[in-house]
């Protein structure tokens, strides 16, 4: 019997970044971060030579290592839906949507790696119509993705483990660091990527809403740039200093994604007889107290920034400890899908 994993690395793949966390298992309850590191990239990579030189410069900087990695990917191209099908195998179903995509997801997936998985419901429905249904997440990347991303881990000397979308990787995370939010109260998770933003609703474990937003930090610091005059550098101090001219920029700038997430976290309270308390936000934004109290005005709700890392306790070095409270804030990807994996061994 092959010894189960104790040590996995999580790797967020993004378009214009990379992040990494080398997570250790010590029990059940118990888990060590050891390593981490993040790395900038000029542009989305497109040949399996140029992300594995990426790769395996943030592997060198991050240090450690593990028998396998666990890998979150970020892509516009990614496929995500929650769909009802009368009860199925996954097996079959996976087969189904690959061969019928247009019937079942009105897209063509012939050319996707796919996977699809039973979500689990909280109380059975009243209607008729719904009973005897079950939903199910799926989630893809086009197959040449997937050989690009599979091909420069391996030049990169890591061994895959596992592929996930980032967005499940985010949701399992939350599951990992707020475990009483997660079973047993409605919660919604903004996470602010560079160009995108995916929001997610869920209720006592069950996985409601998933959905990606046209708007991210890049076009938030460029309204106002617009707004302000003001070259990038100084408007990022003047949100880390909460400047008030500066917030009401950011409230005018912000107003797309608050229209969003008002939008959805109305489906989740019409549709569910659900309330929610509080959002959780996530990505670079998330670090601005500016930024989340102008979201929290807004929408009337606190918004509070969350770390996935928070429960586990710390090997890192001196050097390293010293940012990683701050650091931890874009590790939430990354965390999920080492946790994900480990889990699983």
């Amino acid at each position: 019997m092959a010894k189960a994993l104790t040590s996995i690395i999580g790797v967020d793949l993004g378009r214009y970044s990379l992040k990494s966390v080398l997570l250790q298992r010590k029990s059940a309850s118990r888990y060590v971060v050891t390593h981490y590191a993040s790395q900038v990239l000029s542009g989305p990579v497109d040949s399996a030579d140029s992300l594995g030189r990426e790769l395996k410069s943030l592997f060198k900087t991050m240090g450690g290592s593990a028998k396998a990695c666990a890998v979150g990917i970020s892509s516009p191209d990614a496929l995500i839906r929650i769909i009802e099908q009368p009860e199925t195998p996954v097996t079959l179903l996976r087969d189904a949507l690959r061969l019928n995509g247009m019937a079942l997801l009105n897209q063509d997936c012939k050319d996707f790696v796919l996977d699809c998985d039973n979500i689990p419901t909280t109380q059975a429905s009243a209607d008729p119509e719904v009973a005897g249904r079950k939903r199910y997440l799926v989630g893809g990347l086009p197959r040449a993705q997937v050989s690009l991303v599979g091909n420069a881990l391996e030049q990169s000397g890591g061994n895959v483990g596992a592929l996930q979308l980032a967005p499940i990787c985010a949701f399992n995370a939350f599951e990992f660091a707020h475990p009483e939010v997660f079973n047993e109260q409605a919660f919604f998770l903004v996470d602010i990527g560079h160009t995108n933003s995916t929001v997610m609703v869920g209720s006592k474990r069950e996985l409601i809403l998933v959905r990606s937003i046209d708007f991210g930090g890049k076009s938030l610091l460029e309204s106002l740039e617009t707004m302000s005059d003001e070259p990038r550098e100084a408007i990022i101090q003047a949100l880390e200093q909460e400047d008030e001219v500066m917030g009401e920029y950011a409230r005018v700038a912000l107003a797309p994604l608050v229209r969003e997430i008002q939008s959805s976290i109305g489906f989740l309270e019409h549709r569910h007889e659900e309330t929610i308390g509080r959002v959780f936000v996530s990505g670079g934004p998330a670090k601005s107290p500016a930024v989340l109290r102008v979201l929290g005005d807004d929408l009337g709700l606190p918004c509070e920034a969350w770390n996935a890392l928070a429960n586990c306790e710390s090997a890192l070095s001196a050097s390293r400890s010293e940012h990683f409270a701050h650091d931890a804030l874009d590790l939430n990807v990354a965390c999920g899908a080492a946790v994900e994996l480990l889990k699983g061994n």
